[in-house]
């Protein structure tokens, strides 16, 4: 397979974006994990009781379960994984000396130390109040059990060293080249009786050019092939999104639901200095933006239909609490109407973008042209643009959300001010005292449907202050050789390489 982006680090606590995200799964476990059905199942837990009205999880541990072998263990017995490795792992990922990106997941929520291993195979969380999307939270990758001793080891090193407990153990990298994982035959998972994974190993290749990764595909050179560009998806769909006739048979079209939600950024917060006038300190003028884009055009010309128009709110679609109503289609009308009503004064806007939306980007501008809106695109590198959102440096900016677990409060944490960026997500640092109330009162609330109509309510008030344009809720599309006979799929699009099977290959 390809990725296309640069891997810079192997260590699961900052496993921040999709392929630092799916490298890190191949070698790492955690408490739970999320099946293809999005439900919350066992990995080293064996099972688990929620105590205290919701304020205590308590987990009961697998004995079995191994860490890779590995010189920086001193026995070359097998060392096995107890609960006093996740509560080294969980307060290493909130030690403020880390600066990990995933330390927000417990912020404000724990009570006292938070963690404590009762004995080797009880491991216990305290929360100061009830936080129901807890088991979803910890299926990511920033809570994936680390062992003390190899980070000691290695030291700064251990970011190209991961010693971990999952199916598959690295044996080379080479950064911006080439990583190849093999089978751990010590892997503690089974399906169906048979042991996991299936297949005997990976290799991944970091071609930049997606054009070029998929003439790679095509060429028969990868098994594997995730996502659009608008440089080929013409030659590949057609504008349904269907696979164009003379690719039928090739190779294997795959599209489904991806909690994925597409957006524009907006900077509402007043005392964060830009680099020009924040025009985008007006609400009139960010609800005249996002009337004025027409999503639907949009799918159809640049995405192939493969996705969603983003009329509703930022709840994408597949999750509880989506917006079925909508709040911002294409009406320039209505664009007009509150342009005229902003202290708009014909300056121009900056949108900042990286070169795999430039397309979109594009799209956006000439929307807002119409209606009188000048702007100017600036495009720089995926990382440098990422650095530069979560810094709070942008006053307008592309961004996406792709679910870390599924629980439409993973969307809402955005907008919660506690969650202010750098420490947190709430990149367009919003700020609602009303959300941020409704905010505490659904964590508190037990009841689903009723904390489902709370999300519904911070998702209309969000969108009534409009820090955010919504453009569209995602699919998945991948590209499978016809060699692969199985490689499960889920909406948030995790790579479940441990399930993954070939056709048998008959010999002659």
């Amino acid at each position: 397979m390809n990725m296309e982006s640069a891997l810079n680090s192997l260590d699961p606590a900052f496993a921040r974006d999709q392929v630092r995200i799916w490298a890190c799964s191949q070698f790492y476990n955690g408490l739970v994990e999320l099946d293809s059905a999005m439900n919350v199942v066992p990995s080293i837990a064996t099972h688990w009781v929620v105590l205290d009205s919701g304020k205590v999880y308590r987990f009961y541990l697998r004995d079995d379960v191994q860490f890779h072998r590995d010189s920086c263990f001193k026995s070359e017995s097998d060392r096995r994984v107890t609960a006093y490795d996740f509560e080294w792992s969980f307060k290493r990922l909130m030690d403020p000396a880390l600066a990990s990106p995933g330390s927000w997941i417990f912020n404000d929520k724990l009570e006292g130390d938070g963690f404590k291993a009762i004995n080797d195979t009880v491991f216990e969380i305290h929360l100061k109040a009830s936080f129901p999307p807890m088991l979803g939270l910890l299926s990511m990758p920033y809570c994936y059990v680390l062992a003390e001793e190899s980070l000691t080891y290695y030291g700064d090193a251990f970011r190209a060293h991961p010693v971990g407990t999952g199916p598959f153990q690295l044996v080379f990298w080479e950064e911006g080249i080439k990583l190849i994982g093999v089978k751990n035959s010590e892997y503690f998972q089974e399906e169906n009786g048979v042991a996991l994974p299936y297949i005997d190993g990976f290799e991944i290749s970091f071609i930049e050019n997606k054009q070029t990764a998929f003439m790679e595909f095509v060429q028969g050179k990868l098994d594997f092939f995730n996502g659009l560009e608008g440089s080929f998806k013409d030659e590949l769909l057609t504008r349904n999104g269907d696979l164009k006739p003379k690719y039928e048979g090739s190779f294997q079209l795959r599209i489904g639901p991806y909690l994925n939600t597409e957006y524009l950024g907006f900077m509402v917060d007043s005392s964060i200095k830009q680099e020009s006038t924040n025009y985008l300190l007006d609400k009139n003028l960010r609800k005249a933006l996002s009337f004025a884009v027409n999503r639907e055009e949009m799918m159809r010309f640049l995405r192939n239909n493969i996705g969603t128009a983003g009329n509703g709110g930022f709840i994408p679609l597949g999750l509880p609490g989506y917006a079925s109503k909508s709040y911002y289609a294409f009406n320039k009308d209505s664009a007009l109407h509150y342009l005229n009503r902003s202290a708009y004064d014909g300056g121009e806007l900056v949108l900042y973008t990286n070169k795999n939306y430039l397309d979109l980007t594009v799209y956006v501008q000439r929307m807002w042209q119409q209606i009188g809106v000048k702007s100017r695109i600036e495009v720089n590198p995926g990382p440098f643009h990422r650095e530069m959102v979560s810094k709070s440096k942008l006053s307008c900016f592309r961004g996406s959300w792709l679910a870390d677990y599924p629980d439409a409060e993973n969307y809402l944490s955005l907008f919660y001010s506690p969650n202010f960026a750098p420490n947190g997500p709430n990149y367009t640092h919003y700020q609602s005292p009303e959300f941020d109330a409704l905010y505490r009162q659904a964590m508190a609330e037990s009841d689903t449907e009723k904390r489902i109509a709370l999300y519904q309510r911070m998702d209309a008030l969000v969108m009534e202050e409009a820090p955010v344009l919504v453009l569209f809720y995602d699919q998945t599309m991948q590209l499978l050789s016809n060699k692969v006979a199985r490689l499960p799929l889920n909406a948030m699009n995790q790579l479940q390489l441990k399930n993954a099977q070939f056709h048998e290959v008959v010999r002659k």
